[in-house]
């Protein structure tokens, strides 16, 4: 009776502790990763450094947009060594335009399942032209990382949310490609910055969105449609403008699969640990 006792008392406790390590407080399904952007300027400096530092705050998860001067084998075996992983590979447009084939194999090396661009070259404000023009390589991006086992993923920065028909460009681009080959990153801060509601926008493509940047905007900061703000009015979370738990209660009902931080302010590394403590309150 009193292994009984004790064997249920274990395995209690086991599934507790796995179900406090899938998840990470109510309303994220697991810990939130980091962008490497956060800490650009130390990655540049020191990348084993730098992973030390960020694998001390609890974050195993990162998203890179830049390999810092390694080749995509050098980074993958820094994380390797440190237990921790690529899940997204940020390029640029360009890149995929140009280069695919380097963009293919740096993901996969790195051991990515997304490929992410952030922003879309355009003069002036952005057009339904260009936006035509999203649409047709897109499809294509889609197409070329799909065929590799990679999932294309565009991160809205703002400027597409200028008004067309009922709607906006931004629901141009995702009502004219491929839902099969084509998903979203949604920036919070770039979907709130041009007057959007991030939940509202998660509830009306539920299933467009695979990843999710996490930021705030200081109080006090008006919007506009530039995609642009100085990096001191990133805060940390909770403490701006945007309504956190509004949006990770919508997020619940999508497809998001990885959930980052992204603190571009000079004080990033005293802001996102009290980010960290702020999503595990949730």
């Amino acid at each position: 009776m009193k292994r009984r006792i004790l064997y249920t008392a274990l395995l209690s406790a086991f599934v507790a502790i796995h179900a406090l390590a899938q998840k990470f407080g109510k309303l994220l399904p697991e810990p939130p990763g980091i962008v490497s952007y956060t800490f650009r300027e130390d990655f540049k400096k020191d990348v084993p450094g730098t992973l030390d530092r960020v694998k001390a705050l609890g974050v195993t998860n990162i998203e890179f947009s830049n390999l810092f001067g390694k080749t995509a084998a050098e980074l993958r075996a820094e994380l390797d060594r440190r237990g921790m992983r690529c899940t997204s590979f940020g390029v640029s447009y360009d890149d995929l335009l140009n280069k695919p084939e380097t963009v293919i194999q740096n993901a996969k090396t790195l051991g990515a399942e997304f490929v992410r661009v952030a922003w879309i070259p355009h003069k002036d404000a952005y057009d339904l032209d260009e936006a035509k023009k999203t649409v047709t390589d897109f499809n294509r991006f889609g197409k070329q990382l799909g065929d590799n086992g990679l999932t294309f993923c565009y991160h809205n920065h703002g400027y597409e949310f200028e008004r067309y028909g009922d709607g906006t460009l931004f629901d141009y681009i995702v009502e004219n490609t491929d839902p099969k080959q084509v998903m979203f990153e949604i920036d919070i801060l770039w979907t709130f910055f041009p007057g959007q509601s991030p939940a509202e926008l998660l509830k009306k493509y539920p299933k467009r969105f695979a990843l999710m940047h996490l930021k705030d905007l200081k109080k006090g900061v008006q919007g506009n449609m530039s995609g642009g703000t100085p990096p001191e009015n990133d805060v940390t979370l909770g403490t701006g403008q945007l309504n956190l738990p509004e949006i990770l209660k919508a997020a619940r009902k999508t497809s998001i699969k990885h959930y980052y931080i992204e603190d571009e302010s000079p004080t990033s590394w005293e802001q996102v640990p009290k980010s960290l403590a702020y999503l595990k309150s949730l």
